[in-house]
C-alpha cells in the first residue's frame, strides 16, 4: 500500500465525526416574534444574526434550527449551552457558517471538534439545518 494511502487511512480511522439535524415550523418562530418580539430575539439570537435576518421569520427559523442541530452535534442539547453561544452567519458568497462562543466553544474544544459545516434550507412551512463537525 502506498505511503499516501496509509497516511489517509490512518487519519480517517482517528477522525471524529459528529452530526446534528433539526427542523422547525416557521409559524412557531413567527408566533414567538408576535408574542415576545424583541425579548425573544435578544434571548435567542445574536445582534449580527438579527441584523442579517431583518425580521424575516424563515431566516430566523433556519438559524434556530442550526442552534438545535449544533447542540445535538455537541451531544448536549440546549441547556448546557446558551442559545446565543451558537451563531449562524453568512459569508459574502452567501455560504452559511457557524461561530461558537462560551460553553459551546469549550465543549467543542474538549471533544476535539475543530471544523464545522452548516447547511440551511426552508420551505413555505418549515426551516431545516444540518450541522457536521469533524476533528482528530
Amino acid at each position: 500500500m502506498p505511503c499516501e494511502v496509509k497516511n489517509l487511512a490512518s487519519k480517517l480511522i482517528h477522525m471524529i465525526l459528529k452530526t446534528g439535524v433539526d427542523i422547525i415550523e416557521i409559524a412557531r418562530i413567527q408566533a414567538a416574534l408576535d408574542r415576545h418580539g424583541e425579548r425573544f430575539l435578544k434571548r435567542v439570537f445574536t445582534e449580527l444574526e438579527v441584523w442579517e435576518c431583518r425580521g424575516r421569520a424563515e431566516a430566523l427559523a433556519v438559524r434556530f434550527a442550526a442552534k438545535e442541530a449544533t447542540s445535538k452535534a455537541l451531544g448536549t442539547g440546549i441547556g448546557p449551552i446558551a442559545w446565543r453561544e451558537v451563531e449562524t452567519l453568512h459569508k459574502w458568497s452567501g455560504e452559511p457558517y457557524l461561530e461558537l462562543h462560551g460553553a459551546a466553544a469549550r465543549i467543542a474544544q474538549e471533544l476535539g471538534l475543530t471544523v464545522w459545516a452548516v447547511s440551511l434550507s426552508h420551505s413555505k412551512e418549515n426551516g431545516i439545518a444540518v450541522v457536521v463537525a469533524t476533528g482528530e
